[in-house]
């Protein structure tokens, strides 16, 4: 099962000694967490990721309030390297604001970044496992290799538009935005995604945050995950604590639901949101790394029932 930001398949492959691309057979979406995996989709794989959400926020000392919905959308391809991926964010909100003497209805682009990723580190890339032949237990015993997480890194650039009143003032037109991406697999089911961010570090309010995703697969289809995001900069800082979870629809469509809150009251949000993923992934051409060398497979189809035979040798 391919849950939030995994890619499992691989993995159970991995113990036969033959480490395979990172596209998967089932879709690997980001949502609905916010955090990004190491991996990225698949050499020409095409990726739309997309919700609506609801936002309240209360500010006690100022007496503020405002309510309001908006719309997430990110398009992932990944282009030139099977480790490299190209991103597009975007955030558009409405809400109303409302003060003890004045209400404003508001609307802008909160998030416009494009970037880039890739994939730094695999630990399980050209790795054999030995067998001990002689010993179970040598063979069953917790291998500290594990412990190992992925590693890829991000780039990109904040764009601010128009005039943007959920941002701080004077927020430059551009702005860059960096980050580590950790990716650990504990077992068959769960992983842990780590991503330590340093953003708009050229303008007067840089930020520096983090995001942690525990994410859980439940059955064949279902996944679940829990999510805390700190940030804090100068203008403002925040925990943000968030829960969901996925069902995926087909191998190419999941849908999804979550829900969160921070723990403060200067101002105190609680959100949800459902969303949608899909993937477009005609033209991949899977490739098969075996020994230290990269063999392109001719379809899918092929690669598929070749991956099938080897796990079927071992068992």
């Amino acid at each position: 099962m391919q849950n939030i930001k995994t890619k499992l398949l691989p993995f159970f492959l991995l113990a036969t000694g033959i480490s395979f691309a990172q596209y998967t057979e089932e879709i690997n979406s980001n949502r609905p967490g916010k955090s990004f995996g190491a991996y990225s989709i698949g050499k020409t794989v095409i990726q739309a990721e997309t919700g609506i959400y609801y936002l309240k926020e209360e500010h006690d000392l100022a007496e503020t309030e405002s309510k309001g919905f908006g719309l997430d959308l990110a398009l992932r391809y990944g282009a030139f390297l099977e480790q490299l991926e190209f991103i597009a964010e975007m955030q558009y909100q409405t809400d109303k604001f409302e003060t003890p003497v004045s209400s404003e209805n508001r609307n802008g682009f909160k998030q416009l970044i494009v970037g880039a990723k890739y994939l730094v580190y695999d630990p399980w890339k050209n790795y054999k496992e030995k067998v001990n032949v002689y010993s179970w237990k040598a063979n069953k015993k917790f291998k500290w290799r594990k412990l190992l997480p992925a590693v890829g890194v991000y780039a990109g650039a904040n764009f601010n538009v128009g005039e943007n009143p959920y941002t701080f003032p004077n927020d430059p037109s551009f702005s860059p935005k960096v980050m580590l991406l950790l990716q650990n697999h504990f077992g068959n089911k769960t992983v842990l995604t780590t991503n330590i961010i340093y953003d708009k570090f050229t303008t007067d309010y840089p930020s520096m945050g983090y995001i942690l995703t525990l994410s859980r697969a439940v059955g064949e289809r279902w996944s679940v995950y829990l999510e805390n995001q700190g940030y804090k900069s100068d203008w403002y800082g925040d925990s943000v604590l968030r829960g969901g979870g996925a069902f995926l629809l087909k191998k190419n469509m999941q849908i999804d639901v979550s829900l969160g809150t921070n723990f403060k009251d200067t101002p105190s949000i609680l959100g949800g949101a459902v969303g949608f993923s899909w993937r477009f992934d005609k033209n991949y051409k899977p490739i098969e790394i075996k020994e230290g060398k990269e063999v392109k497979g001719d379809s899918k189809g092929k690669a598929a029932e070749e991956k099938k035979n080897r796990t079927d040798e071992v068992k």
